[in-house]
């Protein structure tokens, strides 16, 4: 009966210790590591592609976390994405003319929006809307670019020179 119980408690601990290393990866997935604060602002930004961008991404500066994706929304008479980003009052000189990226981190990796400075000497106030605007890259249309190109290069080229007739060389 001995050998019985030590199995028992050991798998016991196993699934114990299985749990935890869940709760601590899940954590640190879900670690916002950044809290906005009182002081903080809005802008504006109207993509005609977010791809999967979602609500509570990053905002970032030259890899510097400055904000969060607070809201995203549909506009009816733009006919685009307009995606709300929240920014921290720390980062309140962000010249007017900046704009704004979401790129994928890594190859599968969540979006994000990244924030490349202008030269204005004016800078984004509350409720601003960012002019300047780069859509997600989709990996699906790009792959299917590729492929149509491919193909329509293959055709063009099989149809410009008919093979010649057999015997003749």
């Amino acid at each position: 009966m001995r050998p019985s119980r030590t199995i028992d408690i050991s798998t016991g601990l196993f699934v114990l210790l299985g749990f935890a290393a869940i709760l601590f990866l899940v954590t640190q997935i879900t670690n916002r590591e950044f809290s906005l604060r009182n002081d903080s602002y809005r802008l504006k930004a109207a993509f005609e592609n977010i791809g999967g961008l979602k609500s509570g991404a990053p905002v970032s500066m030259a890899g510097v976390t400055v904000g969060r994706v607070e809201d995203i929304h549909y506009d009816m008479q733009l006919f685009k994405a307009v995606v709300v980003l929240r920014i921290d009052g720390r980062y309140n000189q962000i010249p007017d003319d900046s704009d704004a990226s979401i790129f994928t981190a890594g190859l599968l990796g969540g979006q994000y929006v990244e924030l490349s400075p202008g030269g204005s000497e004016e800078s984004f106030a509350d409720g601003d809307q960012i002019d300047f605007v780069q859509d997600a890259v989709v990996l699906e249309n790009l792959i299917s670019k590729y492929l149509f190109n491919a193909a329509s290069e293959k055709a063009s080229s099989s149809s410009a020179t008919p093979p010649a007739p057999a015997g003749q060389e």
